[in-house]
């Protein structure tokens, strides 16, 4: 469904960008104008081979999205694979400061990457334990409303805040299932008075905290229905205090209102190719007559597993990574949509 109208909002699907500078995108951030940043991970499966050696891609690509489908610009790659400083090998997420500098978490490294705008490495920290200010496996990134960093320790279940130097300021969570216990948690992010949510992965919820971490209310629960979830890996709030949730193994993304209720879910609507990858089509001609010869290619439209999302407030769109099809898919919300009269 291209335009979702539900209790007085809309969602509506603009378009998908995807392709070559995109491979297995995992977390998004949105800067300033049009300015849109991918984590991207990839590797090949081999056989009693590690994962940190098989690695294709891992970078963060900086993007020109605007409004009209075919007008994105890939301006920038950020990094590179590799275990030296400045190198990523697992990344997977992305936060932004006021001056748009670019703090990456690195689950393999256990550490923090810090990037200028430009891409200019300037200095990593953090180290693998149990210990205040070290990780084990960080993930997901975010910041708070005094300029601190708020990290998703995923194997440590718990979330670490910490000065854009690395510098342990608190903690809150503890392995378990009751409210404000976290088991694996993945993505994180902030609204502007201050709460804190949380994507608790084998939980299958998301969690909602105050500043200081103290339990607020979850939304969803383990399943396949309306408002359940299957290991959520990312949440975003926007200015209307909706939450959306990337319902991981469920192949969609689920929006509930402030308190909770759920509203709607998402599954993608990509129904034309993105620009990039109708090039890579198009200077393939079996491809091409392959694709023509196919009844449907509503699988296609549909996400598969998305694993980190995006609000952009400047914009009013969700921009949602779409993992496994190498894309972006983007829905506007709307304030103004008016349903038509067809009884005129």
């Amino acid at each position: 469904m291209l335009t979702t109208v539900v209790s007085g909002r809309t969602f509506d699907y603009s378009h998908a960008v995807g392709g070559l500078y995109m491979p297995m995108p995992v977390a998004v951030a949105c800067g300033a104008a049009d300015r849109v940043y991918v984590v991207s991970r990839q590797y090949e499966q081999i056989l009693d081979v590690p994962w940190n050696e098989t690695a294709t891609f891992a970078q963060v690509n900086v993007f020109n999205i605007t409004t009209t489908a075919g007008e994105e610009e890939h301006v920038d790659k950020i990094s590179r694979y590799g275990d030296a400083e400045g190198r990523l090998i697992w990344p997977a997420g992305v936060a932004l400061d006021a001056d748009e500098n670019l703090y990456v978490t690195d689950e393999w490294m256990n550490r923090i990457s810090v990037f200028r705008p430009d891409g200019e490495f300037v200095k990593c920290w953090g180290t693998a334990g149990d210990g205040d200010g070290e990780f084990n496996r960080p993930s997901g990134i975010a910041m708070d409303t005094d300029g601190n960093l708020l990290v998703a320790d995923s194997l440590n279940h718990r979330v670490q805040r910490l000065t854009v130097d690395g510098e342990f300021v608190s903690a809150f969570g503890a392995h378990g299932s009751g409210d404000g216990q976290l088991d694996s948690p993945w993505g994180i992010t902030t609204d502007s008075e201050g709460f804190v949510y949380v994507a608790d992965h084998k939980n299958h919820r998301a969690q909602k905290f105050t500043a200081d971490g103290r339990f607020v209310t979850s939304f969803g629960s383990y399943g396949e229905g309306k408002g359940q979830l299957n290991r959520p890996s990312d949440v975003a709030v926007d200015q209307d205090g909706d939450v959306y949730v990337c319902d991981w193994a469920n192949d969609r993304v689920q929006v509930f209102a402030p308190n909770g209720r759920y509203l709607t879910s998402l599954i993608g609507d990509a129904h034309d190719l993105a620009k990039w990858h109708r090039e890579q089509v198009e200077a393939n001609v079996d491809v091409k007559n392959a694709r023509r010869r196919v009844y449907t290619m509503e699988p296609e439209w549909r996400f598969a597993m998305p694993t980190g999302l995006a609000f952009d407030e400047s914009k009013s769109r969700l921009i949602v990574a779409d993992t496994q099809r190498g894309r972006v898919q983007i829905y506007n919300k709307l304030h103004d949509y008016l349903e038509p009269q067809f009884n005129l």
